[in-house]
């Protein structure tokens, strides 16, 4: 909705207050020297309102204000985001931003700068795509408003700013809290976070540590883990996820009555450890069967007698080449 006369005549007035020079109402980053830090997919608020100083780098636009990031170690396209552009209705004002990146030495003189992207106008939302940049380089992003269809002044506009892609994401690239991992219930495993600059990992639940980048996890069910880093002067968190799982999950029934159906107790998956030490006691502590390897499933019998219809309690000890974990613990009950 349009605003009414008596708002737009405010709005006039407020905005020749700004350009009038107004030290305070300038934005921070309105000169290169304090560009604000654009760290990899993570958006910053931006408005160029009485920004003054340069005239933009793309034809027809001024109030410039100044953003820098550094690219990742292996470099490639940047993309720039521009979005939530959003303008005041002013009389004689534009309604369009510009967006550029630009390469540079660093010293801040306007010769220093040169184009690595091509200039790109938009009123709603702008993506501009990079050329090929530098690993590990510092890059300028300039955002200016634009004296659109006539306009005489320059866009000044609250707005939306993020920058990713291949030559600028950091997760996953220079660093990452390693590849998600399986490990079954009762282990453990040890996590492997890689770059940055000290690590902050939660939840804790679980973990030897939470501030050195390889922790062993012990969770009891599965987890996923974060890990914070500093890389420069930006903050990353990734994720890990360690999914926790039976690897044996033993029935707790069968009818041994010689009907050919469930008459032994047989154990999916305990096949894959020939090492296994299966142990099962009767309610009274003593032991009524114990194997090695379980290449035989037990038949409900101890020392080839039958044993009464109850309830038994085994252990298994999966004693896996990885190292010990703890045994699989749980009742049985025999049924005729």
């Amino acid at each position: 909705m349009r605003p009414s006369a008596p708002m737009r005549i405010a709005c006039t007035a407020l905005l020749s207050v700004l350009l009038a020079g107004s030290v305070a109402a300038q934005p921070a980053n309105s000169d290169c020297s304090t560009a604000a830090l654009l760290c990899a997919q993570q958006a910053l608020s931006g408005n160029n309102t009485g920004a003054t100083g340069w005239p933009g780098f793309c034809a027809g636009t001024a109030n410039v204000v100044w953003y820098t990031f550094t690219t990742n170690s292996v470099g490639g396209v940047a993309e720039v985001h521009v979005t939530g552009i959003d303008c005041p209705e002013v009389a004689g004002m534009g309604d369009e931003l510009s967006v550029v990146v630009l390469a540079g030495d660093g010293s801040c003189t306007p010769a220093s700068f040169t184009a690595a992207s091509p200039c790109e106008q938009d009123a709603e939302s702008i993506t501009l795509v990079s050329s090929a940049l530098l690993p590990s380089t510092r890059y300028w992003v300039v955002v200016a408003g634009a004296a659109n269809d006539g306009a005489t002044i320059n866009a000044q506009c609250d707005f939306q700013i993020h920058v990713g892609g291949p030559g600028v994401d950091v997760v996953g690239v220079d660093f990452s809290a390693g590849p998600d991992v399986t490990i079954g219930q009762g282990e453990s495993t040890q996590l492997h976070a890689t770059g940055g600059n000290g690590y902050t990992w939660s939840p804790t639940n679980g973990l030897s540590g939470a501030n050195v980048p390889d922790p062993i996890a012990s969770p009891s069910g599965t987890t996923i883990y974060s890990v914070t880093t500093t890389v420069g002067d930006c903050v990353f968190t990734d994720d890990v996820m360690v999914q926790v799982i039976r690897r044996i999950d033993p029935p707790n029934t069968f009818t041994p009555n010689g009907d050919g159906i469930n008459d032994t107790w047989v154990i999916p998956g305990i096949g894959s450890y020939p090492g296994a030490q299966v142990v099962i006691h009767d309610r009274w502590g003593q032991i009524v069967y114990k194997s090695t390897g379980y290449r035989e499933p037990w038949d409900g019998t101890h020392n080839g007698a039958r044993l009464a219809d109850g309830t038994y309690y085994y252990s298994i000890q999966l004693n896996q080449l990885e190292g010990d974990a703890a045994p699989y613990q749980g009742f049985i009950s025999i049924v005729r």
